[in-house]
């Protein structure tokens, strides 16, 4: 399967989905875009990488991991977004150290906010960009229009979200509020595990 390299368009705020954003990503030989749901601390380190002028006053967890990798020169070459399962996008980190090539898992707005850090490219494979890759305008030879952008983001983080927050946890057992648990947990939805949490603590 041919490889497809990703730039950052940017970082859009759901109006109506509180803590939601949606990383833009753009294929760098075309006009698609592949948006990623991802949470606000993913968001804000992503957003601080992108702006180099911003520098916290201590390190942020992305920051330690690069530090740290510095340390003990670990090499971040470059990111897959290689597989997507139920609206999931699975990322891998290609890193070297001493000539030798390791392949580590990621969640993909972690490995994003890293690549940012080593300047590492981002790759996704042909078939979920087909699959996932959207056409932000209606016309790709018309000036962008920010406000359409905005307007087609928010439905995207609407539709991902949706399901989440039209649950209603009050109806289910602790039985099955543990199996949901365990599945958000599995599929890397931490914040509808947060909600679950809270309900099966309030019983």
């Amino acid at each position: 399967m041919s490889l497809v390299r990703l730039k950052i368009k940017g970082i859009s705020y759901s109006q109506t989905q509180n803590g939601a954003y949606a990383l833009i990503l753009n294929e760098v030989d075309g006009e698609r875009k592949l948006p990623i749901v991802i949470g606000a601390f993913e968001a804000q380190s992503i957003a601080i990488a992108l702006e180099k002028e911003i520098r916290p006053p201590r390190p942020l967890t992305h920051d330690l991991f690069k530090n740290f990798a510095d340390r003990f020169d670990i090499v971040v070459k470059q990111v897959i977004i290689h597989k997507l399962v139920d609206g999931v996008f699975y990322s891998s980190l290609i890193c070297e150290r001493d000539k030798i090539e390791e392949i580590i898992d990621a969640r993909t707005s972690d490995a994003i906010a890293l690549a940012l850090r080593f300047q590492a490219p981002i790759f996704t494979y042909k078939n979920i960009l087909d699959k996932a890759g959207i056409y932000l305008k209606a016309d790709p030879n018309k000036d962008e229009n920010e406000e359409d952008d905005s307007i087609l983001i928010e439905d995207i983080i609407n539709e991902e979200l949706e399901l989440v927050d039209s649950e209603d946890y009050n109806s289910h057992s602790l039985e099955e509020l543990n199996n949901l648990l365990g599945e958000a947990v599995a599929n890397e939805d931490y914040e509808t595990a947060a909600k679950i949490r809270d309900e099966i603590s309030k019983r």
